[in-house]
């Protein structure tokens, strides 16, 4: 029997056989893994990387001007947002993509590179570099990027009233400014929550996307505002602040009845749709975060109070020198004025000296029970983020002997412009104090209304407002304020004019001032209270004859611009001149 021999074929045959029994053994093991020990842990990796789970955003609540114009809205966005753990090729991705939606390379390949499974890659992106993107995404098969939903914020009307509505923040679409801000929980409503299965290229898994809390949507605000006399003010206080090479300055238009905010400027301002060329000294609202000494516009509460208690009449005579001394000050009137002059008089030439003597018949005590009641020394709405309390010290506090005759005359009170166009509505308002506001409803969304209704308090009689009222139609005929007049309607005002306090220093101003005019139109049957503030307005009108330092020169016309149009736009008939 011959014996077999061992081929070197065999040992191939069997080399083989191994390698299949271990391949096969191989995948059995794999097998047993994926479908059994693993099974588990693997279906909760793949369930991991497919699911998201995303914040469904709410519709944030439209702002509205009075006649239900849109002065803040927000339209469909999108974000482009990216899965690290999904992105093959970080460099590559964001050389693509950076140059499109306009983002920082380096700063795209960290956070591509970063751990975690979210990231954005650029937000509110408009239409046209959504339609780039995409058709790049798909051109390179770039794995891990999707497009989210992102609502945009606009405005509308650019610049108009920029001040008073604010904005809201970019990352987050939070108010941080104006009524965006004071308003943020009412307009923001209350977002939502998702999960929803995506691709590898972060699409959407169809049948597989389930909603479990839907967003419920912010409320809108519907503000005082009349875009027309808001327009017009803006126009008007900016021809001023350009006539006076002022800094800045703000105006106020005030129903004197209900005390709707009509107008509220600040200029310089901003729009609030274009960040790229927002400075931020220009957010703040000046005509509720600045604090002035509001000059001679404050003589009216020391008249007013010495009218209430009976202590003068209006042809009460007071002898008015052009120096008073009190203490360690004198006192000075600009200007030669009568040696005796009513308080009629007073009041239409602005006499210092004269007030300070009606303010010493008065008293400290009453006095600053009159400056208290007629709003100074807190905020004078609710509806403002920052707004200044302005400064009104207690009568305990006044422990020298110019302290009182100080503010008579409006130095040693700061006063903002919306506090002291509330004084001169209490006067428009029968002696009635009003709070200003600019808020006049807010509607949610199932269609509920809340409707402001502003704090009132009487201050003084109808008498005496009346009787004040009188007064201030002087000023504008034959007093300080006569650039303030008006051809079709009878007005009403007072000038001011005080040293400006530089903080930086410590002391007074030798060169600026702050310039004000306060009037009401018409005088004879009041609608409306504008207040206009200049800030360090100078150069001279006339040749040289008007310096416009001073609240007549340069604030008064600007009220007389701004009054017109504001009464037209109401529909106020004009009628002929006359007194109060």
């Amino acid at each position: 029997m011959a014996r077999s021999t061992f081929r070197f074929s065999d040992l191939r045959l069997i080399a083989v056989g191994l390698i299949f029994v271990l391949a096969w053994g191989a995948i059995g093991y794999k097998l047993f893994r994926v479908q059994g020990a693993d099974a588990a842990g693997l279906a909760q990796l793949g369930f991991d990387q497919r699911v998201r789970h995303e914040t469904i955003q709410a519709r944030r609540g439209t702002i509205y001007d009075r006649d239900g114009l849109e002065l803040a809205v927000t339209i469909h966005g999108e974000a482009l947002v990216a899965d690290p753990s999904l992105v093959e090729n970080p460099a590559e991705a964001a050389a693509i993509l950076a140059p499109i939606v306009g983002g920082d390379y380096v700063d795209l390949v960290q956070r591509l590179e970063a751990d975690g499974r979210f990231t954005y890659v650029a937000r509110r992106l408009e239409s046209d570099t959504i339609e780039r993107a995409t058709a790049a995404i798909e051109s390179a098969d770039l794995a891990g990027f999707s497009f989210v939903d992102e609502p945009l914020r606009i405005y509308p009307s650019g610049s108009l009233a920029a001040p008073v509505i604010g904005i809201t923040r970019l990352d987050d679409g939070t108010g941080i400014e104006g009524i965006e801000a004071v308003m943020d929980t009412e307009l923001s409503g209350r977002p939502g929550k998702r999960v929803v299965e995506r691709d590898q290229a972060g699409r959407a898994i169809p049948q597989a996307e389930f909603l479990l809390e839907p967003s419920v949507a912010g409320s809108d605000v519907v503000l005082t505002l009349d875009r027309e006399i808001q327009y017009a003010a803006e126009t008007a206080l900016q021809a001023g602040i350009d006539r006076s090479n002022a800094l800045g300055g703000s105006a106020i238009v005030l129903d004197v009845k209900t005390g709707e905010i009509l107008a509220m400027v600040s200029l310089p301002g901003f729009d609030g749709s274009d960040r790229s060329r927002l400075d931020p000294a220009t957010l703040r609202n000046r005509a509720i975060t600045d604090v002035y000494e509001p000059g001679s516009t404050l003589k009216v509460v020391t008249v007013a109070g010495a009218l209430e208690e009976g202590v003068v009449r209006p042809d009460t005579p007071f002898e008015t020198p052009n120096d008073l001394d009190i203490g360690e000050e004198t006192y000075t009137d600009h200007g030669y004025n009568p040696s005796v002059m009513t308080v009629s008089d007073i009041v239409a030439k602005s006499s210092n000296v004269g007030t300070i003597k009606i303010q010493r018949q008065l008293g400290n005590e009453a006095h600053y029970r009159y400056l208290d009641a007629f709003g100074l020394g807190r905020p004078a709405s609710i509806d403002f983020a920052g707004e200044s309390t302005g400064h009104l010290d207690h009568v305990s506090e006044w422990n020298t002997a110019t302290a009182g005759p100080s503010a008579a005359i409006g130095y040693g009170i700061g006063a903002t412009p919306l506090q002291m166009a509330a004084v001169y509505a209490t006067l428009a308002n029968e002696g009635e104090w009003v709070e200003p506001h600019v808020v006049s409803e807010i509607v949610d969304s199932e269609g509920e209304r809340t409707i402001t209704e502003p704090r009132r308090h009487q201050v003084v009689s109808v008498d005496t407002a009346r009787t004040l009222r009188t007064m201030l139609r002087r000023v504008v005929e034959d007093g300080t304020g006569f650039r303030a007049d008006i051809d079709e309607f009878p007005v009403g005002g007072k000038t001011g004019t005080s040293n400006k306090f530089i903080v930086e220093t410590g002391k007074y101003s030798d060169t600026e001032t702050i310039a004000w005019f306060i009037g009401i139109a018409p005088i004879d049957d009041p609608e409306i209270v504008v207040a206009i503030v200049l800030d360090a307005p100078k150069g001279a009108t006339d040749g040289g004859k008007y310096d416009m330092k001073f609240g007549g020169t340069s604030a008064a016309p600007i009220f007389a611009d701004i009054a017109e149009s504001a009464l037209h736009q109401l529909g106020v008939s004009p009628t002929h001149d006359g007194d109060a």
